[in-house]
């Protein structure tokens, strides 16, 4: 079901930390459809998977197929426990990413990446791409290196504006060396950041450079990020409020409504003939995965759909298989609620949460949990008044946050993505004994489950989404005729 040029028409969101990872990817692909892995916290991921003892040694067989060997067993020396952990005892974790990571470092998060990209890619020819965000920025060269020596097809990001992603694709093909800029708060300038691919990995050969696909909230941005970006752009996926996950802010004075969510108004919809104007290949998200959304995204103009709540839900994804049998069983039931939390998320983006009790989206749950940051992809770079570079996020210890010059309104209702992300597939950190609490995240669409799965919803997959969205296309095709 590809059109010419090899795009796919349906392209499976890049979800959480993990949430969408190599097996959901591999599924997807494996049926012609990009399958995209979530670049994000790869790094945790994979030292955490290792430290569970790698049961079914698909990790083992995709580091034993690194190209850097001292890499390889580095990280198997380092992290892999045959058997698994002690349960009640916490993980050991790779350091939190700042403006000059060691060459150790970036060497393993790399191999992550590529691991999740073999994997995705393994026993087919279908398209895999990595799915990472703006935001997090520090770890997107050595992430992008990493699936690149994997083969990954396609590159995907959002959460921001990535016009340095093109050059640095650029570069990495090539092997040669990369400067990128990294936002500082309270710096106009930034901080260069240097990237040098040979200097990781001196003996690669050119890699392909994988297509990229910037994921924007508007017609606006996208022409914006064409005229500013340093490379290529091979299209985009236009996500609206509905989407799960982070969204982007509304245009103009922010209102709330009597929940408490951000308003979006006209200003906030996507206008599919003006990105067909762009005379580029673009995908709706948001909202798309049900009924004849994507016949209706072609009609537009649109090359096809992404669709993330449908594929985060079904068997193959990353989410733990507690947690999502109880999240389905809400939805057949009828009463789930997805909230868009205005205060939520540390990148103060508004992020959808679903309200699902003993998680963390209980406000005396979260309010009982103590503060802790010790990931931190989310923190941002700041310079102290004396020149220094400095990292802070809101959802750190309070006090910490203002002792490095934040303010302390910030830090309401923050809270510690990182580390709930990690616990929604499982992988939550042991304190004293006690796992960290998830916080799930999902689409407007997560209701609509139902209409798209039928009978299947309490154990439907990947393939069974696929199937769905190509039957509701034909269906509304021929309804047309």
């Amino acid at each position: 079901m590809l059109k010419a040029g090899g795009f796919p028409q349906i392209i499976q969101g890049g979800m959480g930390v993990a949430v969408s990872g190599w097996r959901l990817a591999n599924a997807v692909a494996r049926r012609g459809q990009l399958g995209v892995v979530s670049g994000t916290g790869l790094d945790q991921v994979l030292a955490r998977r290792l430290q569970l003892g790698d049961s079914d040694g698909a990790l083992r067989r995709a580091i034993a197929a690194f190209p850097c060997r001292a890499t390889a067993e580095a990280a198997l020396s380092r992290y892999f426990i045959p058997g698994g952990k002690d349960p009640c005892k916490g993980f050991l974790t790779p350091p939190m990413f700042n403006v000059n990571p060691s060459r150790a470092h970036l060497r393993f998060a790399a191999l992550s990446a590529f691991v999740e990209v073999w994997l995705a890619k393994e026993g087919h020819a279908g398209p895999v791409g990595i799915n990472l965000l703006e935001k997090i920025a520090l770890p997107n060269p050595a992430m992008i290196c990493g699936a690149m020596i994997a083969g990954v097809d396609f590159v995907l990001m959002g959460a921001g504006i990535p016009w340095q992603i093109p050059g640095l694709l650029d570069a990495v093909s090539r092997n040669e060396s990369f400067d990128f800029t990294v936002t500082v708060e309270g710096d106009p300038a930034g901080v260069d950041v240097h990237f040098d691919v040979a200097a990781l990995f001196p003996d690669l050969s050119p890699l392909k450079r994988p297509a990229f696909l910037a994921i924007v909230s508007s017609a606006t941005l996208a022409q914006a990020l064409l005229k500013r970006a340093n490379g290529r752009i091979d299209g985009f996926v236009v996500e609206s409020p509905v989407a799960g996950g982070h969204n982007a802010p509304p245009r103009g004075a922010v209102r709330l409504n009597e929940r408490g969510e951000p308003i979006y108004g006209e200003r906030d919809q996507v206008d599919p003939t003006r990105m067909v104007a762009l005379g580029l290949p673009f995908w709706l998200a948001g909202g798309e995965g049900t009924h004849i959304s994507l016949a209706r995204a072609r009609s537009l103009g649109a090359h096809g759909v992404q669709v993330g709540t449908a594929f985060a839900f079904c068997q193959e994804s990353g989410l733990d298989p507690v947690l999502r049998a109880n999240v389905l069983g809400r939805v057949a039931e009828g009463r789930v609620d997805v909230f868009t939390d205005p205060e939520a998320s540390p990148t103060g983006f508004p992020f959808k949460v679903v309200r699902y009790e003993g998680t963390l989206s209980e406000e005396d749950i979260y309010a009982g949990r103590e503060r802790v940051c010790d990931a931190g992809y989310l923190r941002r770079v700041f310079r102290y008044p004396d020149g220094r570079i400095g990292y802070r996020c809101p959802g750190e210890p309070e006090a910490d946050y203002v002792a490095k010059g934040g303010d302390i309104e910030d830090t309401q209702g923050c809270k510690c993505l990182c580390n709930a992300l990690l616990a929604d597939i499982g992988l939550g950190q042991i304190r004293d004994g006690v796992a960290e609490l998830p916080l799930l995240t999902a689409g407007d669409a997560l209701k609509e489950l139902p209409a798209l799965v039928g009978e299947a919803l309490l154990r439907y997959t990947a393939s069974d989404v696929i199937d769905a969205l190509f039957r509701e296309s034909i269906a509304a095709s021929e309804d047309a005729i």
